[in-house]
């Protein structure tokens, strides 16, 4: 009797995937007969273990829009003549941060073919993201269908998947429960900051995360900026809105800052003459009187004094409240059950107005230790510790951006990783701004980490920055890259980010004895290997 042949056992789906056994064994099978992989004609490519996005509508596939430090002005430019859905990517803030739970290119395709109708999910983006998208959403109707992908018609005909919910704390959709344990300043006296070491207690939830990952906190809004707004708005807190109180449905479901163009249209209709026209001017994004930069909810309603809307017209005018994500500053193996992070908590003045940050604020003085939030952990994709734990690893993260470096030094120990550690910390100044001091130190002291260079920005005369001292060490910042040190960079998108990355090409370029071309060409390179990550907001 012939034996019959059995095709080779392929796992597309990994063990690990956020789906129940009988969801992957379903997805692998359904993959591996669409794509040809049992035997049959292949049908649509893999590279590097993910799908290819369909090219049927004659886009390269490149996004050289895909620059946080980049404005949207140029990066609508970049996008000129793309897909739509294209230049809806190049309408998103570029950060791939998840806070919208998508990465850009899924967020912008998903809006492009009507699965995703919220056009206000780009937190990092806000309003300019928002306004282009709905502007660019006119055109979905007229855009003409792209060609369906290679195998299209096979996977039409398949069998609907199982409906898939993220694992519990896996996504922004299914938060977990987490319990705030305690908060640490880590400024001194004399600080014009007020950042703190925050910790959570994961063990009832069970989550668990790998040295990289986010947080995403749902956080609280004030309770004192409600009260004042439901006071402007002449209501009773009590107020029933969508079964809540207008208390609780200010305190926890929608943003105070920045007013949405929404809450500006509902103005326009409660108010008349040249007060209509001025809300009509900002719903459109125009700034009629130079302030609509500064104009948060209550701000609003204290510019069109006297108008007050009816409550529930009013809530559903605000945007949602956003969960805000932060990089983890522990390790899970270090400190199983156990999360923390590095928050500077934001306060800034507007006229004779104190603003808050909402998240910052709620972790830095307003949960108490042993409350419960929501949570959940944000997976990175291309930010992490390299695979084989003999690589060196150079770290750069100014202010609170030594956050997941904290993480990746811990965990290094942990784990008995024999790689050399290099960290470039700054801040303002040396004697109250030098997180984890102690910590660091004794880590220096133990051979852990093997070079730590430090830049104090209001310590001397001139302002000396985290690129200033590695253009300072360069000779040695080339050598550790030519054994094949990995470079992290945490921290701000638009200045640091941007300004470490051209010392990094001046430094290849000085001592690696290359043209300025072909220093650009080196560090891109060392991006494309993911020997040079980073995690920017």
């Amino acid at each position: 009797m012939t034996q019959m042949s059995v095709p080779p056992k392929i796992e597309i789906i990994p063990a690990n995937a956020p789906f129940s056994e009988g969801q992957r064994l379903w997805l692998n099978g359904f993959l591996v007969g669409m794509l040809g992989l049992d035997g049959s004609t292949a049908l649509s490519p893999i590279e590097n273990g993910a799908l290819l996005a369909p090219q049927g509508d004659g886009d390269d596939g490149e996004a050289p829009w895909h620059d946080p430090a980049m404005p949207i002005a140029d990066r609508m430019k970049l996008a000129e003549g793309r897909p739509l859905r294209r230049r809806m990517m190049a309408a998103m803030a570029q950060q791939d941060c998840g806070q919208c739970g998508y990465n850009c290119a899924d967020y912008s395709d998903s809006i492009a073919n009507k699965s995703e109708a919220r056009l206000n999910l780009c937190a990092p983006g806000g309003k300019e993201t928002a306004r282009m998208l709905k502007q660019l959403f006119e055109e979905v109707d007229k855009a003409p269908a792209a060609k369906p992908a290679a195998g299209a018609a096979r996977a039409a005909s398949a069998p609907a998947a199982p409906e898939v919910k993220a694992e519990l704390g896996r996504a922004r959709e299914n938060p977990a429960e987490a319990t705030f344990l305690s908060r640490r300043l880590l400024n001194k006296g004399g600080s014009e900051k007020e950042t703190y070491h925050v910790e959570f207690d994961l063990s009832e939830s069970k989550l668990d995360y790998v040295v990289g990952d986010s947080f995403g906190v749902f956080a609280r809004n004030d309770l004192g900026l409600v009260d004042q707004i439901i006071a402007l708005l002449g209501a009773s807190h009590t107020t029933k809105v969508n079964n809540k109180t207008l208390r609780e449905a200010l305190v926890e479901d929608v943003s105070l800052s920045p007013a949405p163009d929404k809450l500006f249209e509902l103005l326009s209709f409660i108010t008349g003459g040249a007060q209509r026209e001025k809300a009509r001017a900002l719903a459109q994004g125009e700034d009629p009187d130079g302030d609509a930069a500064t104009l948060d909810v209550m701000a609003a309603l204290q510019k069109f004094s006297g108008t007050r809307p009816h409550p529930e017209a009013f809530v559903e005018a605000l945007e949602p409240l956003q969960p805000r994500l932060y990089s983890i500053s522990s390790s899970h193996n270090a400190t199983p059950g156990k999360l923390s992070l590095t928050v500077d908590s934001v306060r800034y003045v507007i006229g004779k107005r104190k603003r808050l940050g909402v998240a910052s604020t709620f972790l830095g003085e307003r949960i108490a230790e042993g409350d419960k939030l929501k949570v959940y952990v944000q997976k990175a994709h291309g930010f992490g510790l390299p695979q084989d734990p003999k690589t060196p690893v150079i770290m750069i993260g100014p202010g609170t951006g030594v956050a997941p470096f904290r993480a990746f030094l811990l965990d290094r120990k942990a784990t008995g990783a024999q790689g050399k550690n290099w960290l470039f910390f700054g801040h303002q100044r040396s004697d109250c701004d030098f997180f984890y001091r102690d910590e660091l130190n004794a880590m220096k002291t133990s051979g852990l980490l093997t070079r730590l260079s430090l830049a104090w920005s209001r310590d001397g005369e001139k302002k000396f920055y985290v690129q200033d001292r590695m253009r300072e060490l360069g000779r040695e910042v080339w050598t550790w890259l030519a054994e094949g040190a990995h470079l992290y960079i945490c921290g701000d998108a638009k200045r640091m980010a941007k300004d470490v990355e051209r010392a990094l090409v001046d430094i290849v370029a000085q001592f690696g004895a290359r043209s300025t071309d072909e220093a650009v060409s080196f560090v891109a390179d060392l991006k494309k290997k993911g020997r040079f990550q980073a995690d920017v907001y």
